[in-house]
């Protein structure tokens, strides 16, 4: 498969790292010959200085035999530009990311596909959706919807809550120390498809133990969720009625759009100009305040002991980790960071910070799934593990429907989960016999996961 890339920015970098590993063709295209030049020794991959826009320079990557075509420029005009250009030039799929959160309304999406844009990709808004799925619970580190009542959620396992409930109550863990099998016999409905545990991502079998500082990963229903939340020691956690959110990026903005109606909402932002700008945006339950993150008096006056999470989305990755971490220690129970610096991932899951976003990722699990040859219509690349999960649409004659999933030699490194036949949602075991039209959650250690295409398609 031949990709172009057209940016050599934070999020054009990172793709074309992610790609090479692949075993792809990678062309990567940026006027600054200074970014590419960071790049050159550390990829195998072709490298054109030229304007992202220019038809000599598209023609000089092989844009006629290209098989997706991603334009992720600072620019969003420059990215439309250049997509319409590899199209008519003969590229089979494109790419543009963009700004403009009305391109994504579905009226509009046909003048895009006619204009020979294949897709269109706003991480800002699915940046915005994980923070306002991670913000619904206090208790959870992730969350993440399915249909037919799927839900995957990740859970940091302390044997004592980090921060005392506040009536000075602890709640106990009762899945620390406990193996998967023994925790199976009792009859939970619900799966761990993956550990977190000192760095590493263990997908794991019947013998393997939950240990105090696992982040914990789980699929189950929706309906069964409180049962994960007692056994997890996090019953006294309280529901998010208060966030306080550091920053007013267009993130922050679109993250006060995602977040329930009935939960008030306040943003912190030091530019008096932008603030202005804020109150326009912004729903009319938010209120905007004028100041700075680390006047921790003006935070108290604004209720920052009676939060119930703390939400730091700025330009600057430390401020952001150490706001979190300070939030922490004051008594909030849900923190969530942007941290952009893919070096400080590790360090801020260390620091127990809480949820991390990183919208490089989740730019890349939108891309990524135009890479699938199999059907497949969601794919999430985990900030802090080293996992990707997947819905994948099983089709009639595939490989996983000639046998039970136990015999069908899926890798060491995979986890199927859950699975929605007929719109309901239901765990899956060895036993289960996969059906053209079901739709698979398939959760995926160290593999990649074009690995299953075969297995689907």
């Amino acid at each position: 498969m031949k990709i172009v890339i057209a940016g050599a920015g934070a999020v054009g970098t990172h793709l074309a790292r992610m790609l090479s590993k692949e075993n792809l063709d990678i062309v990567l295209i940026d006027p600054s010959e200074e970014r590419l030049a960071k790049l050159n020794n550390e990829l195998d991959i072709m490298m054109l200085v030229q304007p992202t826009t220019s038809i000599h320079a598209l023609k000089q990557a092989g844009i006629e035999d290209t098989d997706l075509f991603i334009a992720v420029t600072p620019q969003e005009s420059e990215n439309l530009a250049c997509c319409m250009l590899a199209h008519q030039l003969g590229a089979k799929q494109t790419v543009a990311r963009i700004d403009n959160y009305e391109y994504l309304d579905e009226e509009n999406s046909k003048l895009f596909k006619d204009a020979g844009i294949s897709s269109l990709i706003y991480p800002e808004k699915l940046a915005a959706q994980e923070i306002a799925g991670s913000a619904s619970y206090s208790w959870v580190r992730q969350w993440w919807d399915f249909d037919g009542g799927l839900v995957l959620v990740s859970v940091k396992m302390h044997r004592k809550s980090p921060v005392a409930n506040r009536d000075g109550s602890q709640e106990p863990n009762l899945l620390i120390g406990r193996t998967l099998r023994e925790i199976g016999q009792e009859g939970h409905h619900f799966h761990v498809v993956a550990i977190k545990r000192n760095g590493d991502t263990i997908i794991p079998y019947g013998e393997e133990k939950i240990l105090p500082n696992d982040l914990v990963f789980f699929m189950t229903l929706k309906s069964e969720i409180n049962v994960i939340r007692h056994l997890s020691g996090k019953d006294n956690y309280p529901a998010i009625k208060h966030i306080m959110i550091l920053g007013g990026s267009k993130l922050s903005v679109r993250a006060d759009w995602a977040i329930n109606d009935n939960v008030s909402v306040k943003i912190i932002e030091p530019d008096l100009e932008r603030c202005e700008q804020l109150g326009k945006l912004t729903r009319e339950r938010t209120l905007v305040i004028n100041g700075e993150g680390y006047d921790v008096e003006l935070l108290k006056d604004e209720g920052y002991n009676n939060l119930e999470a703390f939400i730091a989305l700025t330009p600057n990755d430390e401020e952001n980790i150490l706001s979190c971490v300070a939030a922490r220690r004051n008594g909030v129970r849900k923190t969530i960071a942007q941290v952009e610096n893919l070096a400080y991932l590790d360090m801020a899951e260390a620091l127990d910070v809480g949820t991390i976003i990183n919208k490089k990722k989740v730019a890349a699990s939108h891309i990524y799934r135009m890479l699938l040859k199999a059907d497949v219509d969601n794919v999430k690349m985990l900030t802090v593990a080293d996992a990707d999960v997947a819905e994948f649409i099983v089709k009639e004659g595939s490989k996983v429907t000639k046998q039970p999933i136990r015999d069908i030699g899926i890798p060491h490194d995979v986890n199927i989960g859950g699975m929605i036949r007929g719109g309901k949602g239901s765990l899956v075991t060895g036993n289960t016999q996969l059906k053209a039209g079901d739709k698979v959650v398939v959760f995926c250690g160290g593999s990649t996961l074009k690995k299953l295409d075969r297995y689907f398609k």
